[in-house]
């Protein structure tokens, strides 16, 4: 029971009240102190806490563990240390506390009231006084055993001793120590759960400038948002070049055209008198030309909606059409902007990239620089996986795409914009098509109109293209996807091969991982380059030593596999059974022949592959039938059963390879036949910022010498030799001399020239007698690679005038694009007019910004001549089934001829000529 303190007090109980006065005065103000150094303590470690832990950021990359981290520096180290020093304070318990606050708050009032009962003042205390002394007393004397015991003593001497010693700046590799308390900001622990289990957790310090290299990150986090508005701004930067074309216009139109867009009596004279003579001057002065004389306000309207209708009319014409021989400030804006464009929106396509980016912004935004720069990251992580080296390297990946963007966004803005269009016009063109600054036409070539509205509606994922697409290629694409086997036969320079790749990168996008191509040789290295370039497919080279390995890696791990024909062959075992998620085929026409080892093994890839492109600028070379075999392959029906054979060539009726059975089928129910699967488009139809092709004929009176030769050839019915005599004497003769001067005027008007030839002769010849830089000759027997490096030293060459690219014209004609020329000279007439036509587009294709001169060296009273007449018909046919062009009325069955037969009409005739042989 608490002690009763009657009164009058014994001396027993004054000394007991007076002993625990005593005790209270020496303890009440050690835990006033002790309770003030705790309470600050904590209130500082609550401030630090909740500081710290607005901090904190989440970083979790989509399907990926995340993290918890907090970004620190030198000036988190003294509030860390007062997380620890709250941490480090002596636990007090619930009874501790009541004591605690018992000697600060309530002993020092009472040991005050008690003190009327010890001493003289308790003979003078009034009686009210008296009992509240009493009760004091009672209070103090109550648990007095407790409160003043030695045990207090010490126990207060301890937690006191904690409050001489301040709280400490913490090393900031201590963060995450248990001690300091930290941890639960991190992990998420509660109260109610407060040791949850962290898989990983690591303070790691950062390298000098990590910080601020951390913070380019949003730079590639935005980079979508950015790349929407570059294409706007691009879009702008067309519609201005636009008005200036249009201004300029105006600014030479005559104020009479006012009359004309109006209909209406207009006074012009008052605009002439005023010294106002175009309508560009009209648009100008619009707000002053009530004001002229003799011209009201009504007259005054007419005539500036009369200017303006003309205007919106010349903006309608104008032409986006960057010339480097013209070249204005708006043209460059747009440049610029159509390159910026580029940039950002490729690297908005690495979607991975940027969402991990995206996931790493907000701890951009943590980090600091300057003074209080952020030197650690302590991190907590959600699996073991996610561990503080794989936060960094996943800070590394992006970084390194920062660099790649920033370094090509200084390359978009600070460069000379001609320079960069000049070596990459194609690129730009792209870009003005998919922004509809440019018109193209005849895109839909021969295409049904319900084919046309399903393609439309099929989606192109370009995600994992590289290039932007034309508005023509990206509707093959969607046309080869919409009705899966079809025959690509665009004009050589359309760009079939990117169409094929917007294909397959689309169908990787679907699920699709094992591509093959099929294709020559000698653009075996242009496929590879170009996967690797415009895509973001692994391009696998079935061809030479390697190509067992790198078959084991297709087949493995997916990606292009590029091979040959012949390799094919070698490869067939290992493809038996093995399903490709697409096929291309390019120069499709090398598998015209159905009887061939090449054509059936293609023919059965054919068969059994869902998505099938055949890539050939000349589906038909000699016979309809060629044509027809390649539609075959893709389907049969449509060509009245076996498509290979029923070509309504007149070839067979009944004869070898035939099933007894013609169609007679016309140019006009051909092509509506292979419609479905047949897609061409004619460069003069969506190349409309292509310049001109200029041939020319070049009738030549052969030399005295020529001439003997060319008897000779003729008289031992040496047939090649006669399409050579024109070269025999070289220099001298009349093809000699006329090459000479074509190139001599390429030099002067800063032109580079390719020399084409058949014959190894004849280039050896031309290669030894033109003057100045000559390159080549490129034949047959050069590597593929040798080709296209020679190929690109002659088209880089600093100052290229008169530069001359000699090239064997079936060899360079497939796979080398050499838009650096813009000279063409074809030494004699080729057996296939399509051989000539895929060499001149070698030259003549998207990118060329010089007109392309053609120029045929053709020898007068000659097998030239002949050779000329006879291959007209070819052309034809090919224009009536093939081409998208006017459609002739008549079946071209005599011109249809085979090579064999060519050469034995032509040397025919010329005997017949030149010796009278019947």
């Amino acid at each position: 029971m608490p002690t009763r303190i009657d009164f009058p007090m014994d001396r027993e109980a004054r000394e007991r009240l007076r002993a625990a006065a005593a005790a209270g005065e020496r303890l009440a103000p050690v835990a006033a102190r002790v309770r003030a150094h705790r309470a600050a303590t904590r209130g500082q470690a609550r401030r630090a806490a909740d500081a710290l832990g607005r901090r904190v950021v989440r970083v979790r990359p989509p399907g990926e563990p995340g993290w918890q981290v907090l970004a620190l520096g030198d000036d988190d180290a003294v509030p860390l240390g007062e997380l620890a020093a709250d941490r480090a304070l002596t636990p007090v318990t619930t009874e501790g506390e009541e004591l605690l606050s018992f000697l600060d708050e309530e002993v020092p009032g009472l040991l005050r009231r008690a003190r009327s009962l010890l001493g003289v003042r308790r003979f003078l205390t009034l009686p009210a006084r008296r009992d509240e002394a009493r009760a004091a007393a009672d209070l103090l004397l109550r648990d007095e055993r407790e409160w003043a015991s030695p045990a207090t003593d010490a126990w207060l001497e301890r937690l006191d001793a904690q409050g001489r010693e301040p709280a400490l700046p913490l090393a900031l590799t201590s963060a995450l120590d248990p001690a300091v308390g930290l941890r639960p900001l991190l992990t998420g622990a509660t109260r109610d759960h407060p040791h949850r289990t962290v898989a990983h957790e690591r303070v790691v310090a950062l390298p000098d400038g990590a910080a601020g290299d951390l913070a380019k990150v949003r730079a590639v986090g935005t980079v979508i948002t950015r790349a929407q508005l570059a294409r706007d701004a691009a879009v702008a930067a067309g519609d201005a070049v636009r008005g200036a074309a249009a201004d300029r216009l105006l600014s030479g139109m005559p104020v009479d055209r006012l009359r004309e867009a109006t209909g209406e009596r207009l006074r012009i004279g008052a605009l002439r008198e005023a010294g106002i003579t175009t309508v560009g001057q009209v648009l100008d002065r619009s707000g002053d030309l009530t004001g002229l004389p003799g011209v009201g306000a009504v007259t005054a309207r007419r005539m500036l909606g009369a200017a303006q209708a003309l205007r919106t009319l010349a903006l309608q014409d104008a032409v986006v059409r960057p010339d480097p021989h013209r070249r204005s400030p708006e043209v460059a804006a747009l440049l610029r902007a159509l390159h910026t464009w580029e940039v950002l929106r490729q690297a908005a396509r690495a979607g991975d990239v940027v969402a991990r980016a995206q996931a790493l912004e907000a701890l951009a935004a943590a980090v600091r620089t300057g003074a209080t720069r952020t030197t650690h990251l302590a991190v907590v992580g959600d699996t073991p996986e996610a561990t503080a080296p794989e936060l960094l390297r996943l800070r590394d990946e992006v970084l390194g795409t920062a660099d790649q963007l920033a370094a090509a966004m200084e390359g978009a803005t600070g460069t000379d914009p001609w320079a960069d269009f000049l070596d990459r016009p194609a690129v730009y063109f792209s870009l003005l098509s998919e922004l509809g600054l440019i018109e193209e036409t005849g895109t839909y070539g021969d295409v049904p109109d319900d084919v046309v509205e399903a393609v439309r509606e099929q989606e192109l994922d370009a995600t994992h293209l590289r290039v932007s697409l034309r508005g023509y290629q990206a509707f093959a694409a969607r046309f080869a996807l919409v009705q899966r086997k079809v025959i690509i036969g665009d004009e050589m320079g359309l760009g079939k091969t990117v169409e094929a790749l917007a294909v397959l990168a689309h169908r990787v996008s679907d699920g699709g991982r094992w591509f093959l191509v099929v294709c020559p040789a000698a653009v075996i290295s242009s496929w590879v380059r170009e996967i690797a370039d415009k895509t973001a497919l692994a391009p696998r080279r079935l061809h030479g030593a390697d190509r067992e390995e790198e078959l084991g890696r297709w087949r493995a791990e997916g990606g292009v596999a590029v091979t040959s024909y012949s390799t094919l062959a070698g490869l067939w075992d290992e493809l038996d059974g093995f399903e490709v998620d697409a096929l291309v085929v390019d120069e499709a026409h090398y598998v015209k022949n159905p009887g061939a080892g090449r054509s059936r093994r293609v023919a059965a890839l054919v068969r059994r592959t869902e998505h099938v492109m055949l890539l050939t600028g000349t589906p038909m070379e000699n016979r309809v039938s060629e044509f027809a075999t390649l539609v075959g392959y893709l389907r049969p029906d449509l060509l009245g059963g076996d498509g290979a054979r029923d070509g309504g060539d007149g070839e067979r009726g009944g004869g070898e390879g035939g099933d007894g059975r013609r169609d007679h089928l016309g140019p006009v129910e051909f092509r509506a036949r292979v419609a479905p699967v047949y897609l061409r488009r004619n460069t003069e139809d969506v190349l409309v910022e292509l310049p001109d092709l200029v041939e020319v004929q070049e009738w030549l009176e052969l030399t005295d010498v020529d001439r003997a030769a060319y008897r000779e050839a003729v008289e031992k019915g040496r047939f090649m030799a006669m399409r050579q005599a024109a070269f025999r004497a070289g220099a001298a003769s009349a093809k000699g001399e006329r090459l000479i001067e074509i190139v001599e005027e390429a030099e002067e008007n800063g032109r580079r020239v390719l020399v084409f030839s058949y014959f190894r002769d004849v280039l050896e010849q031309v290669a030894a007698m033109l003057p100045g830089r000559v390159f080549g000759p490129l034949t047959g027997s050069v590597a593929p690679d040798e080709r296209q490096r020679v190929v690109d030293e002659f088209s880089r060459t600093a100052d290229g005038a008169g530069s001359v690219l000699v090239a064997q014209i079936q060899a360079v004609g497939v796979g080398l694009n050499i838009q650096a020329a813009s000279v063409v000279v074809v030494c004699e007439p080729q057996l296939k007019p399509t051989t000539e036509w895929q060499a001149i587009a070698r030259a003549r294709r998207m990118g060329q910004l010089e007109s392309v001169q053609v120029h045929r060296l053709l020898a007068e009273d000659s097998v030239d001549e002949r050779l000329v007449e006879l291959l007209s018909g070819k052309s034809r046919t090919f224009d009536s089934f093939a081409r998208v062009s006017e459609t002739a009325q008549n079946a071209p069955e005599a011109y249809d001829l085979s090579e064999a037969d060519l050469v034995r009409r032509v040397l025919a005739a010329e005997q017949e000529r030149l010796l009278g042989a019947p």
